[in-house]
């Protein structure tokens, strides 16, 4: 019996701990999140010398897994954390915690985070596109700094070692700060990525500003007339947008227009008896309308960005400055609040020099071709 006593007194002494461990797991629960987002498209590049053929392959639309959670400290006081990952339905080779992941706290001031995040010129100006920045139909075919030759939509930044704050929601107001720690610093460059945004929201309106700017950073630029490409460094780089959607009844409207910014680079060795003097301000600008009818969206996007191009860079084999524009249309079913599938045909007309491409998932294209596809997916959430 006294054993049968010390055993029973030991089970409810470990049942007296661990109930506040369960307790604090129920009121602040770790959740299991993400999304499943496969298209099947058919895509081709039209012009050039050497037009790309057509061709079907699947695509994966940033699919991802997620955990957050958070622990309650105090009263209005919050840790909070989340580790996100992306993966490939249709193949296997991604790295953890690529995506959104960061440890934050908190408080009824505001939210600071550290980690790996969107920036604010990327997130808000993402809430815009009926697409998500997804497909190929994603208003990245024109914005975000893409448009031009290049290797890359350099304003489209998940960026690493950042520190944001995210504000309250205050009358409707709302704002974001950035700053990426200069790590890779040298004694010739001083990289920095940093920005912010405010946006104001109120019943069907939506609309803000953002702004980026990046010091000391790779940039690449014209070689000759065959429009090979080099590799420059570029002392600042800055991207201004404004931005807004209004819902009527069963029609929305949006618009983005974005201008960007490119200082004198530094020029490699094998550009050196060359100048630059700079480039010609590049500008962007999107619209869209999506139609509801009860579980249907009917959507068209147009997109256009010009200028970009270098000022008095070797005059004798300068190419013209790039101008693409694009046409997207949609149509989306949705089953639920979770699941959805998204139709859609999308063309992009490219001068010359241009390279706009498909939003997402580009394809391998030469300065002015003009790539055209159909897409077929769908969309998972869980």
């Amino acid at each position: 019996m006294r054993r049968m006593t010390q055993r029973a007194l030991a089970l409810a002494f470990l049942a007296a701990l661990a109930a506040p461990a369960a307790m604090a797991q129920e009121g602040d629960p770790v959740v299991l999140y993400g999304r499943v987002y496969v298209t099947a498209e058919s895509v081709k590049a039209n012009e050039g010398a050497a037009p790309v053929p057509g061709r079907m392959r699947m695509a994966d639309q940033a699919s991802f897994v997620g955990v957050k959670g958070s622990e309650t400290l105090a009263p209005g006081v919050k840790a909070f954390f989340q580790l996100e990952t992306q993966f490939k339905p249709d193949e296997n080779n991604t790295t953890f915690a690529n995506r959104n992941s960061g440890v934050g706290l908190a408080t009824r001031a505001g939210s600071m985070l550290i980690g790996r995040w969107d920036t604010p010129f990327k997130w808000v100006n993402g809430d815009v596109d009926p697409f998500d920045d997804l497909t190929i139909a994603g208003f990245g075919t024109a914005l975000q700094g893409s448009g031009i030759a290049r290797v890359d939509t350099q304003f489209d930044r998940r960026d690493q070692n950042v520190v944001q704050y995210w504000s309250p929601k205050w009358a409707g107001f709302e704002a974001r700060l950035s700053y990426s720690a200069n790590e890779a610093r040298t004694a010739t460059a001083n990289p920095k990525s940093e920005g912010a945004s405010l946006t104001w929201s109120s019943g069907p309106i939506y609309a803000g500003w953002s702004y980026h700017e990046l010091r000391d950073m790779p940039f690449s630029v014209y070689t000759n007339a065959a429009l090979a490409i080099a590799d420059v460094q570029v002392g600042k780089q800055t991207a201004n947008a404004v931005f807004g959607t209004v819902r009527l009844g069963p029609v929305k409207l949006g618009v983005d227009y974005q201008e960007f910014k490119r200082s004198d680079p530094v020029l490699p060795a094998v550009l050196a008896p060359r100048t630059v003097t700079g480039w010609d301000k590049q500008k962007a600008i999107l619209g869209n309308v999506v139609w509801f009818v009860g579980r249907h969206q009917f959507i068209y996007q147009y997109t256009k960005a010009t200028d970009g191009g270098q000022r008095n860079f070797d005059p004798s084999t300068t190419p013209e400055s790039p101008e693409c524009s694009s046409n997207a249309f949609g149509y989306r079913y949705d089953f639920s609040k979770r699941s959805f599938v998204l139709l859609e045909y999308v063309r992009i007309k490219n001068n010359a020099t241009a390279t706009c491409n498909f939003g997402f998932n580009s394809l391998a294209i030469a300065p002015g071709q003009d790539p055209e596809g159909w897409s077929l997916g769908m969309r998972h959430l869980f």
